[in-house]
C-alpha cells in the first residue's frame, strides 16, 4: 500500500508557479493553515485561488488570506471577498483578478469537474453580470446558464479524521466546500486534526473514500 502521509512542507512543494489551487473552507474556518503556510513561505506565485472565499480579517488572523498579502494570488475565483480588505484593495489596483461566482455555483462547477459533468445549468446570475460571456439554454421557456467545471492542479482541505488509506471524516459544516473539491483535482491533499489506523474509522461516518485522497498531512504534529 502507499504511504500517503507526508509532510506539510512535502504538500506545499507539489504547488507550483501558476498552479490552480483549491483551498477549502469558510470564512476563516476550516482552512488548512498548516499547509497554507508552508505554500506561503515557499512563496510560488502566480496562483489561482478557488474557494469560498479569501478569509475574514475581522473575526481571524490566520486564514487564506495570507497568500493575498503576500501577493502569491494572480486570480482568486471565490463567492466574495468584502471580509478581506486587502483582498478588497488589490481588486480595486488591478493587482489580483477576482471572478465571482454565486455560493452554490461554485460548489456545483467544482462537483461537475470531479464527476465527469460536462456543466451545471443554473438560473442564478441569469439577467445579471454573471451571465456576461456565458452560454445560455432554454428549458421549457426558462432561461439557464451553463456554467462549466471548475478544475485545480492542487487541492488542499481540512479534515477531522483520516485514516492511513486516506478514508476522511469531516467536521460539520468543514464539508461544505471541501467535500466535492477532492475529486476535482489532480492531486488531491488533506491535513487531518488525527490520523488513525486502517479500520479504526466507522464506515458509516466516513465523508469521501481514500480513492480521490493522494496525500495525507498531519494537522496535530509538529513536522
Amino acid at each position: 500500500m502507499q504511504n500517503k502521509i507526508i509532510t506539510a512542507k512535502d504538500a506545499a512543494d507539489i504547488v507550483k508557479n501558476g498552479d490552480r489551487i483549491m483551498i477549502g473552507g469558510f470564512a476563516g474556518s476550516g482552512n488548512p493553515m498548516k499547509v497554507v503556510h508552508e505554500i506561503k513561505k515557499k512563496n510560488v506565485k502566480d496562483l489561482i485561488l478557488i474557494g469560498n472565499d479569501t478569509g475574514d480579517t475581522y473575526i481571524l488572523d490566520d486564514h487564506v488570506g495570507v497568500l493575498v498579502d503576500n501577493h502569491q494570488i494572480k486570480k482568486a475565483i471565490v463567492t466574495h471577498i468584502g471580509r478581506n480588505p486587502e483582498t478588497c484593495r488589490q481588486f480595486q489596483n488591478g493587482e489580483i483578478e477576482v471572478e465571482f461566482v454565486p455560493q452554490g455555483t461554485l460548489v456545483e462547477r467544482i462537483r461537475c469537474a470531479g464527476y465527469g459533468l460536462g456543466a451545471a445549468i443554473t438560473k442564478t446570475g441569469v439577467g445579471t453580470e454573471i451571465e456576461e460571456g456565458k452560454d445560455k439554454i432554454t428549458i421549457d421557456g426558462e432561461e439557464y446558464l451553463i456554467e462549466k467545471p471548475i478544475f485545480a492542479d492542487v487541492c488542499v482541505v481540512k479534515v477531522r479524521q483520516a485514516d492511513k488509506m486516506g478514508n476522511v471524516v469531516f467536521h460539520g459544516s468543514d464539508r461544505a466546500h471541501s467535500q466535492v473539491m477532492l475529486a476535482a483535482a489532480n492531486v488531491s491533499i488533506v491535513q487531518a486534526d488525527e490520523i488513525v489506523e486502517i479500520g479504526e474509522l466507522d464506515p458509516d461516518q466516513i465523508t469521501v473514500p481514500g480513492i480521490f485522497v493522494d496525500y495525507i498531512v498531519d494537522g496535530g504534529q509538529d513536522d
